[in-house]
């Protein structure tokens, strides 16, 4: 029955979000409904003293990831910069290789420090006029942007500033850059088999005769590339943050140590781990310097709509903030009940530890549909098991960080998911049209981490 009760709320929270339901608000409903068919009495402590505490230390850690780069893909949009980008590597790559273009587009904006919710909206339009020209079936879009912005840029590449990449961090005392050599494996690999795979979708397209698609929704009107700003300008920014986060990465822990005392003025001391937070004040400091960057070079043209800009920046980085906070704190939850021991000694079952990290955290990836929430849950319930196993089996707490985060991009791209019901919203079509291929590169994605596992055993490499 404890079990059952785990499971219902894991379920119940999996149909809420596919519906489209606020997790903000049903995950503490499945937590403490779960609370609740256990011990009653239990609720409202569990709830003030458990999500509610799990909550706030997740938005305490990671809001100003959150809210940074919002505003650094805002000012990147209303600089023109995207655009720019867009179009450059476009006619850098050629037309006729439209969807090498878009993929490597998402990439170099993702990597950059765009949001993804951001880079769906920017590369759309040029996406739709590339296979519009093409004659590439339109519902090949949401595959393409899923390959070059929900992949190997998201967690497999080291020191990506994605959010996915920055969570380990915190567990494992790693920073972004863990495990360079293994995330560059698998990066290459989700690349190759990726593109490999959407290639042979639109050469058996073509073969059958089937064209872009006629009376399509959410059709964008044609871009005009012609009053674009440069694009070595427009790319600096995305440079910047990349050269930040790795500069910032080695020269805090030798400005402030290992940790650091604050005294306060009436005498108290704070004392923070540095150790534990060096990756978040990197990438923190990283997306200001892009965000100044951007202002350098295009602050008139940003300043004139950075009012209402930066309010829709503020508040999706609050919704996806609050949104994978409220997961948090669900598992938190759900950690704390007598029927998830049964959940963690199934997966404790698994000999081989960094499998059954990664087993774990891309399950509940695609049962929560949040890389960084399925991420968050796995690893503020196992994250102590996982260092204990990885001390015993002599593995570096680099590989588990890397595993880790590339497993939680994994199943996370389930139906439910919020990007993937973004994508297919903004490109106009249907889970039952272009869906599929989407799931493929989840596919191709979650074998990744099983084939950077493999590598680390046989090389040793990291």
């Amino acid at each position: 029955m404890e079990l059952l009760t785990v499971l219902a709320a894991l379920i119940f929270l999996m149909t809420v979000a596919y519906k489209g339901y606020s997790v903000i608000l049903f995950a503490p409903v499945a937590a403490l409904g779960a609370v609740f068919f256990t011990d009653p009495s239990q609720v409202a402590p569990m709830f003030t003293s458990v999500f509610m505490v799990k909550m706030v230390d997740f938005i305490k850690l990671y809001f100003p990831v959150f809210l940074l780069g919002a505003i650094f893909g805002k000012v990147i949009e209303l600089s023109g910069f995207s655009k720019a980008i867009v179009a450059s590597v476009i006619k850098l790559i050629g037309r006729q290789r439209a969807m090498l273009s878009i993929v490597l587009v998402c990439a170099l904006l993702t990597y950059g420090g765009v949001s993804l919710f951001v880079v769906v909206f920017a590369v759309y339009p040029f996406a739709a006029e590339l296979f519009r020209v093409g004659n590439i079936p339109k519902r090949l879009i949401p595959g393409t942007i899923a390959l070059g912005a929900f992949s190997f840029t998201m967690d497999a590449l080291p020191g990506t500033p994605q959010i996915q990449n920055i969570i380990p961090t915190t567990f494992f005392g790693t920073n972004t850059w863990a495990a360079p050599w293994l995330g560059v494996f698998g990066a290459i690999f989700v690349f190759i088999l990726g593109m490999t795979y959407l290639e042979w979708c639109r050469r058996r397209a073509e073969a059958a005769g089937e064209g872009y698609g006629i009376n399509l929704l959410n059709e964008p009107e044609h871009v005009d590339t012609g009053s674009l700003p440069n694009a070595w300008i427009a790319v600096l920014p995305l440079l910047m943050v990349g050269l930040g986060n790795l500069y910032f990465t080695g020269a805090i822990p030798e400005w402030y140590g290992k940790s650091h005392t604050l005294v306060l003025g009436n005498g108290q001391e704070v004392v923070t781990d540095v150790s534990k937070v060096v990756a978040i004040w990197a990438v923190e400091a990283a997306l200001l310097l892009g965000i100044l960057t951007v202002m350098v070079f295009a602050g008139k043209v940003v300043m004139q709509r950075f009012a209402e800009g930066s309010k829709t920046a503020v508040a999706g980085a609050l919704l996806a903030s609050l949104n994978t906070a409220s997961e948090y704190g669900f598992g938190a939850v759900i950690a704390a009940l007598p029927g998830f021991l049964y959940v963690a000694h199934a997966l404790s079952s698994i000999p081989n530890p960094l499998l059954n990290e990664a087993i774990t955290v891309t399950s509940l990836a695609g049962i929560t549909g949040s890389a960084s929430g399925g991420l968050s849950i796995a690893l503020a319930a196992m994250s102590q098991q996982f260092i204990q196993a990885a001390h015993a089996a002599g593995i570096p707490l680099e590989v588990f960080a890397r595993v880790a985060s590339m497993a939680s991009g994994g199943m996370d791209t389930l139906p439910h998911n919020g990007a993937v019901i973004t994508l297919l919203a903004v490109t106009g079509l249907s889970h039952r049209q272009s869906y599929k291929d989407i799931f493929a590169i989840t596919v191709l994605k979650t074998s990744a981490v099983f084939f950077v596992i493999a590598v680390y055993y046989v090389t040793g490499i990291v």
